[in-house]
């Protein structure tokens, strides 16, 4: 088992090879047993957690609660395994609870905004399809089954072996997007709202999110004013400074944004898809959603601003915004939210 241990949780983590990197799933145990995230439906993942949890005395059917941060796959996928096996109660903020559910109408609604999604994007067919495919077989093959779950929102609270778990919506790679603030330690686990290494998907992690891009640096806003002394993310290793680590992604997407404008004003009105491929070249496996995903929203945010003009399925730049641009000395473009 790899983890690591504070005195009121346990970290597990799990390999994770078909997305972002290693997954960390984290250990409440007391009067009940609880877990927050679950890791992808697969046999390799389910026998490592298994085995993580042995570590410490836990069988799956000894586990009476499951709170996830999100409803994707890497954290989500195991969910009904545990309402299976334990009779455990899953939780999951309410704008995600359908698709965390495997709603059959949840899903095919989502795969026809992502079909919508691509042919705004000017993906290619030969990207597209296969992709769709992708994402429909991620739907059968990565999670356990239709469950039942219980929603919850924003500042609801669940008491959890010896800690309590605070509901924090931080919404932006997903609608229901939500971290745990653990209020006796100012700490937070904050699932893919915030991460050490990268930076979150927004845009294409998932087409429901309106204005995604605003509705995450709104949420990169709200975790550094909330001054947490450490994150716990759902991959890869702890956040130290999470409030630092917040305003570093902020102004990552401020640089990004500079960049967008600049492909606008060397190659001219352009489509997500051509946009993505200045910023990003040749993209494979998911990362073909996520790269004109992200491409997208820092050009419908740049139209919010009043910087781009969106004509069809291309975006230009407005002349202000292109004189602007020729006298521009910093190195990142203002992409505070339109009044």
């Amino acid at each position: 088992m790899r983890g690591s241990f504070t005195d009121e949780m346990e970290r597990l983590r799990l390999d994770n090879t078909l997305f972002e990197g290693d997954n960390s799933v984290y250990l409440f145990d007391g009067d009940r047993t609880a877990l927050v995230d679950t890791g992808l439906d697969t046999p390799e993942s389910r026998r490592e957690l298994e085995a993580a949890l042995a570590t410490h005395g836990i069988s799956f059917a000894d586990v009476d609660d499951v709170y996830l941060t999100h409803y994707h796959a890497d954290h989500a996928g195991l969910a009904g395994a545990f309402a299976d096996e334990a009779d455990a109660t899953v939780h999951v903020h309410e704008a995600d609870a359908a698709l965390a559910r495997g709603d059959p109408d949840a899903w095919d609604r989502l795969h026809d905004r992502q079909r919508d999604a691509f042919r705004r994007w000017e993906m290619p067919a030969a990207e597209r399809e296969p992709l769709l495919d992708r994402l429909r077989s991620t739907r059968t093959d990565l999670y356990s089954g239709t469950l039942d779950v219980v929603p919850f929102v924003d500042g609801d609270r669940f008491d959890v072996g010896e800690a309590t778990l605070e509901v924090v919506h931080a919404p932006g790679h997903t609608a229901g997007l939500s971290a745990f603030a653990l209020p006796d330690r100012n700490e937070v686990l904050a699932g893919d709202a915030l991460l050490p290494v990268y930076t979150p998907n927004v845009g294409g992690a998932d087409v429901r999110v309106e204005h995604p891009l605003a509705t995450y640096v709104g949420t990169l806003d709200m975790l550094a004013a909330r001054d947490f002394t450490r994150a716990w993310p759902g991959h890869r290793d702890a956040i130290d400074d999470p409030t630092a680590r917040a305003r570093e992604i902020r102004a990552h997407h401020g640089e990004r944004a500079l960049r967008v404008v600049r492909v606008l004003a060397e190659q001219g009105p352009a489509d997500a898809w051509t946009v993505s491929a200045a910023l990003f070249g040749d993209l494979e496996g998911i990362h073909v959603l996520h790269g004109p995903g992200e491409a997208s929203a820092h050009l419908d945010h740049l139209v919010d601003l009043g910087d781009v003009v969106r004509e069809g399925t291309a975006y230009r730049l407005t002349p202000d915004a292109r004189d602007r641009l020729d006298a521009f000395e910093g190195d990142r473009w203002p992409i505070e939210a339109a009044d």
